[in-house]
């Protein structure tokens, strides 16, 4: 199949994406057409996929990116078998170039993949004004109605399916659990993994890193939203904390090894509640024990396999003296590492589901009649699309 992967907000090296369904597609033979914002984010496309430059969608003005993904998908699509779409921004380009598409006669599956939930997501946009998010939110569950007309839905949580009148695929955002076995933890490192917003509790990192300092360093591992940018640049020059910055995926998930512990600090948001963070798997992938807020299906997989601790929400004292247990106990440490572990690798593995997510796009693909020899033709140089 020849796949169109598109994205205007996430980085191109996101996991999903780029490391789990991509990978995923080109392992299976498929010839992917991945656009997304490379230039934007210092970025190239990895090899054997061919990239497509699109600007960035930001903050409040989104327009030149929606502009570009519009021409983009008119000229592109009707070569696709499937076309992939990562962002609900990009359901508003879709209207015109749905009907061009059929009115040409060559119309690819069009997919997209609800890997959050947007609606409540609006609540934490502190760029948006609060009086607009209230009728935001009412469109927004409008246009996924219409989307589940007019395309094809893979869900990234089965909690999702709340939201949808019809049953639609899950597709987990499961990390690949490494072969190798992982070391024990040690004694004298933490690891935090992922994107960083006050909501994520980034501000309650920092202040957990200064309490542990300096017996037990904090590394952090991710982007940061410009409301936290200023604080963690600090912290990391005073020497409370290593903010190592973006990773791209597999150099983050390295510096997981041998760590004393794990942490996720999410508060108490909507757009939390009914997913679960892809770190604290990560975490017990590669062996380290979880301290976890009570995010409902966090702390859910944490106690039922007990790999690690469960502390209140904006506490960062509380988060403090779980990785200090941890740290004093080296029967328990290992324990729970052990137990995350064998629960990711018994379970919890992108390697072993993988294969749904690629049989439901070519199931989808001769559903429709589009799927075609993928022709092998030499991938074309990354190409910019402007606004």
């Amino acid at each position: 199949m020849r796949i169109l992967v598109v994205t205007v907000v996430h980085h191109p090296e996101d996991a999903r994406i780029l490391h789990r369904q991509i990978a995923a597609l080109t392992e299976r033979g498929h010839r992917v057409v991945y656009a997304a914002p490379f230039s934007a984010r210092a970025v190239v496309p990895r090899p054997g996929v061919e990239g497509v430059d699109l600007p960035r969608a930001v903050g409040r003005d989104r327009r030149a990116a929606l502009r570009a993904a519009r021409a983009l998908l008119a000229e592109r699509g009707p070569e696709a078998d499937v076309v992939l779409l990562h962002d609900p921004e990009l359901l508003l380009a879709l209207p015109g170039t749905l009907r061009r598409w059929r009115r040409d006669g060559h119309a690819p599956v069009a997919v997209w993949d609800v890997h959050e939930d947007t609606a409540a997501a609006l609540t934490m946009k502190r760029w948006l004004p609060g009086a607009l998010r209230p009728p935001l939110r009412v469109a927004v569950r409008a246009a996924e109605r219409l989307a589940e007309r007019h395309l094809r839905l893979l869900l990234a949580e089965d909690a999702y399916r709340a939201r949808f009148a019809r049953p639609h695929p899950v597709v987990p955002n499961l990390p690949r659990v490494p072969t190798a076995q992982p070391p024990r933890p040690g004694a004298d490192r933490v690891v935090y993994v992922g994107q960083l917003s006050r909501a994520r509790g980034a501000l309650d990192l920092i202040e957990t890193a200064r309490l542990l300092a300096p017996e037990v360093r904090t590394e952090v591992i991710g982007a940061a939203d410009p409301e936290v940018r200023g604080a963690l640049t600090e912290a990391d020059r005073d020497g409370v904390l290593r903010w190592h910055g973006y990773l791209p995926n597999d150099r983050a998930l390295a510096r997981l090894w041998g760590a004393l512990a794990g942490l996720s600090l999410l508060h108490d948001q909507p757009n939390y509640r009914h997913s679960q963070p892809t770190k604290v798997v990560e975490y017990m992938a590669h062996g380290v024990p979880v301290v976890t807020t009570p995010n409902p299906l966090a702390s859910a997989l944490v106690t039922r396999h007990r790999c690690g601790l469960v502390v209140p929400y904006g506490d960062p004292a509380a988060a403090a003296e779980a990785v200090r247990r941890l740290r004093a106990d080296a029967e328990l440490r290992a324990a729970t590492a052990g137990r995350g572990r064998a629960a990711a690798v018994a379970g919890l593995d992108w390697s072993v589901r993988a294969a749904e997510f690629t049989d439901v796009l070519e199931r989808w693909a001769k559903e429709a009649g589009t799927e075609r020899d993928p022709g092998r033709r030499p991938g074309r140089p990354v190409v910019a699309v402007d606004g």
